[in-house]
């Protein structure tokens, strides 16, 4: 799987071409609607018609390719946004950034198959718990993002700075194994993905031996040609160095993974106080956050590098240079294969 990286990262064109290739392609749905005209103004129903537009046009450009978006259990619009998906019949919703709890009434009476990202067993118990007493259900697939992703973290600041988290390793043995009791009880085996920090063919088998069922992969497809952001934002994968993969905090209380650029020196100076609020995210105060992460990250994807975050996983800085989709999902494959 590929994926989702908002805002505006992987939109139509990246998602349709990962899909086309046999894996499985991610749109992003938060802020999806920026380049909308009437997104300032009317941002909800921009980020709607956006959302729409996106998923009918990755449709027509892979074909029967899998297709999924990925929605914030945080943003202020996220009914509307998963009753478009459905709508648009799209294959997934996978959902973080808190507990989707209330999806499957969401999502009823539709063919889409729903999937929590967590991180940890406990997380995926809980939901499976709800899911099943309340909807008859569980997950279709669940997600297990490590500490090593890009993005928002599942893990506090505290913990990530000591190192004194779980790896991803035994995040995922221990996914498999809460996940177990309801597999039992629906009869059916759920896959357990695991993501964050996976950057080689080498690490997808070694998740696969371990008892994955795939892996969720995105800093790698940044430095593609089919990635929806400016050139300027690949770039800033492309010239990274290991040191300049730091932890930022997020608007949204949870720490995030990112670039160092002028945007993040500015940020440990203190807060850049936010001239217009989008009122995206539940748990954001315009008065006292630490600045506007929608508009962060929509200046990164359009190219302005001084004022943007770059999110990014631990090992972009790993990446030296362009590619497209159909030689990286080569080449993954080839070196898994290889270890398998």
């Amino acid at each position: 799987m590929q994926g989702a990286m908002g805002v505006g990262v992987s939109l139509s064109s990246l998602a349709s071409a990962v899909a086309r290739e046999g894996a499985i392609g991610v749109i992003s749905g938060v802020q999806i609607g920026y380049y909308e005209p009437d997104f300032l103004s009317n941002n909800n129903e921009a980020n709607v018609r956006a959302l729409k537009k996106h998923i009918k046009r990755a449709k027509e450009l892979c074909g029967d390719g899998i297709l999924g978006v990925n929605l914030l259990t945080a943003m202020k619009n996220y009914k509307e946004m998963v009753a478009a998906a459905v709508e648009m019949k799209i294959d997934l919703i996978i959902s973080g950034a808190g507990l989707p709890l209330d999806l499957p009434a969401l999502v009823e009476g539709s063919q889409t198959k729903i999937v929590p990202i967590v991180s940890s067993g406990k997380a995926a118990a809980l939901i499976s718990k709800v899911w099943d007493k309340k909807y008859k259900r569980i997950p279709d697939m669940v997600i297990v993002e490590g500490p090593e992703a890009g993005g928002h973290l599942g893990f506090s600041k505290e913990e990530l700075a000591k190192n004194e988290f779980k790896p991803l390793e035994e995040l995922v043995t221990e996914v498999i194994e809460a996940m177990k009791p309801f597999e039992e009880k629906y009869k059916i085996q759920v896959p357990v993905i695991a993501a964050g920090g996976i950057y080689s063919g080498e690490d997808i088998a070694k998740f696969i031996k371990l008892g994955a069922s795939g892996v969720q992969m995105a800093t790698r497809f940044v430095a593609t040609e089919e990635c929806d952001a400016h050139i300027n934002f690949k770039n800033s994968y492309v010239d990274a160095k290991k040191e300049d993969i730091r932890l930022v905090q997020s608007p949204v209380g949870m720490p995030g993974r990112a670039v160092d650029n002028e945007f993040t020196k500015k940020l440990d100076k203190g807060n850049i106080p936010v001239k217009r609020c989008y009122d995206c995210l539940i748990p954001c105060n315009p008065a006292t956050t630490p600045y506007c992460i929608s508009q962060a990250l929509i200046q990164s994807v359009t190219g302005d590098m001084e004022n943007g975050l770059v999110f990014a996983g631990t090992n972009a800085y790993k990446i030296d240079k362009i590619t497209t989709v159909k030689d990286l999902i080569n080449e993954l494959c080839e070196e898994a294969n290889s270890y398998l």
